[in-house]
């Protein structure tokens, strides 16, 4: 397998409104991040992935972009990105931008061309159709709720928003629109930086006879119509010929419902598209039939027959990219460890299984520091629009307030968005104004970052050792993966295998002591213990979500 900068490296991902706030309005900013940037080489990360910090009127805090070429008052001004970019690469580091280009915000200068006149020479910038019998032009659903059409009086049709109406969705079938589109994307490479996580972007080919799904319901999932479309391969080949070969970046697509087979396609290591992409599978196997906020409980046999999945069939043909959590999902303690009794040995726990596993891994900011779901007691102190739309739907449609708040408390996008915890003072050291953008996790007065460096054995130090121990052996980031103890329904347990050298990496899921078994041939005179998240161990027996990595001596 080559190797390569990206297949090495960590990446650190900000969402730059909840990490730190200078000028005291409640809002993190560029400078608030320039100020930990030292704290992010000491953690060992190398790449800082930056939600976006482009001009926006924040609908979808960030994601309706209306100048691609400059930056978020709220944020600071581009002579602060610059400085923040020049700090990360006087340190050896990188710093990857959002590349939102399946839609824009409704008041970039493009939409609103485009929808002064039907013979405007922005007009086919967007996908604008005549309604059907006084209805939209076809039943699909926009992703945060309700019809993913909405009509405009001024030309007397509609236009597509997969997302929210503010969030116009881009017509790449115009070859004008691509052009613009690689033009900026120069323009922020020729900038110095070092690659792009590329929103949603298997949904820039749709198909454009927009059918309409079958549904009893009002409006249904057009998924099968606007993800992983007739044309993508083709974009993505053209925006690497024209762009993304001439600079050696890292690209990662965001890709939901995306398969190993698509994964094959979109990242080859042939290099002729992609880098890596998103998969949303394995935060996924949550979600009952009517959605996310349709909670079924969590079964470690299915996360490790998809993760099984992914690392098997990628390998030698595709690079993976391993997260947990990100600004769109829950806290991965309170999701996939316990966020109560084993907060600590839980958290460590996952990323000893992130750091072992072949692919890039994405640490999402306060992951660190086992930072939790917040549990706000009225809807009114949730900020984020996915979760109020629900809300509001759920309750028009008579939904029981308590279980949806329950549902919530869960799974909202908001649980990732409070701000990052640095301390025990005010505002958790985020911001010292009086009302923050969004509550702080009561919880900052235990869990922070001072506390965690004052404790040697804190989560936060366990990340640094993971970190390093997986740096400095190759065989945990390219080793090939090969799982055993499969019908253990509490332990992930697997075999890295790479060159002459073999690992072996133990994992508890649950708050219950198990035994485990030693792999074929394999004694334990062979091993010698990397890490664990315990200090004393129980060689046939795993303490409640405890990690152990050895390494086997080849006699």
């Amino acid at each position: 397998m080559e190797r390569k900068w990206w297949k090495e490296s960590i990446v650190y991902q900000i969402y730059p409104r909840s990490f730190k706030d200078t000028t005291g309005n409640g809002i993190g900013d560029l400078k608030g991040i320039i100020e930990k940037v030292d704290y992010l080489k000491e953690l060992g990360v190398d790449i800082i992935w930056l939600n976006p910090v482009y001009k926006s009127p924040n609908d979808d805090n960030g994601y309706d972009i209306s100048d691609y070429y400059s930056i978020m008052d709220e944020f600071g001004t581009m002579e602060d990105w610059e400085k923040l970019l020049n700090e990360l690469h006087k340190r050896d580091m990188k710093l990857i931008m959002d590349l939102v280009v399946n839609h824009t915000s409704d008041e970039h200068i493009w939409f609103l061309e485009s929808k002064k006149s039907k013979d405007n020479q922005y007009r086919d910038y967007y996908f604008w159709k005549k309604g059907k019998d006084g209805k939209e032009p076809n039943n699909w659903v926009s992703v945060f709720g309700g019809s993913a059409w909405q009509y405009d009086e001024t030309t007397d049709e509609y236009y597509l928003h997969i997302f929210s109406k503010k969030q116009p969705d881009l017509n790449w079938e115009n070859p004008k629109v691509r052009k613009d589109i690689y033009k900026m994307m120069k323009w922020w490479l020729d900038k110095g930086i070092d690659g792009f996580r590329m929103d949603v972007i298997n949904f820039i080919s749709k198909n454009t006879d927009f059918p309409s799904v079958s549904t009893n319901e009002k409006y249904g999932w057009g998924g099968e119509y606007f993800m992983n479309g007739p044309r993508v391969n083709e974009f993505f080949k053209e925006m690497n010929k024209e762009v993304l070969s001439n600079y050696n970046i890292m690209t990662v697509g965001e890709c939901p419902g995306a398969t190993p087979e698509h994964a094959s396609s979109y990242a080859n290591i042939d290099g002729s598209k992609l880098n890596m992409i998103f998969t949303f599978e394995h935060v996924s196997l949550d979600h009952g039939p009517y959605g996310k906020f349709d909670i079924k409980p969590l079964k470690l046999k299915d996360l490790k027959e998809n993760i099984n999945k992914w690392q098997i069939e990628l390998y030698n043909k595709a690079w993976n990219s391993l997260y947990l959590m990100n600004h769109d999902q829950p806290r991965a303690v309170s999701r996939f460890g316990d966020d109560k009794k084993y907060r600590v040995e839980s958290a460590k726990m996952l990323i000893t299984f992130t750091m072992t596993l072949c692919g890039t891994p994405y640490i999402y900011q306060g992951e660190e520091i086992g930072m939790t779901n917040i549990s706000f007691d009225s809807i009114e102190k949730y900020r984020d629009l996915e979760t109020l739309n629900y809300y509001n739907e759920a309750l028009n449609n008579g939904a029981d307030k308590n279980k949806l708040m329950k549902a919530i408390h869960y799974m909202s996008r908001d649980n990732s968005r409070t701000p990052m915890q640095w301390d025990n003072t005010k505002n958790a050291g985020f911001s010292n104004a009086d009302t923050t953008w969004i509550n702080v996790n009561p919880n900052y007065t235990k869990i922070n970052v001072k506390e965690a460096l004052n404790d040697e054995n804190s989560i936060l130090n366990y990340y640094k050792k993971m970190i390093k121990i997986r740096k400095s052996n190759l065989t945990l980031i390219y080793g090939e993966h090969i799982p055993f103890m499969n019908d253990n329904e509490n332990i992930f347990a697997y075999i890295k295998k790479y060159e002459n050298q073999l690992y072996i990496v133990y994992l508890n899921f649950s708050k219950n002591k198990q035994s485990i078994i030693l792999p074929e041939n394999i004694t334990k005179e062979n091993l010698t213990l990397i890490i664990s998240n315990y200090k004393n161990n129980d060689f046939f027996n795993l303490k409640p979500y405890e990690a152990r990595v050895y390494k086997v001596s080849q006699n």
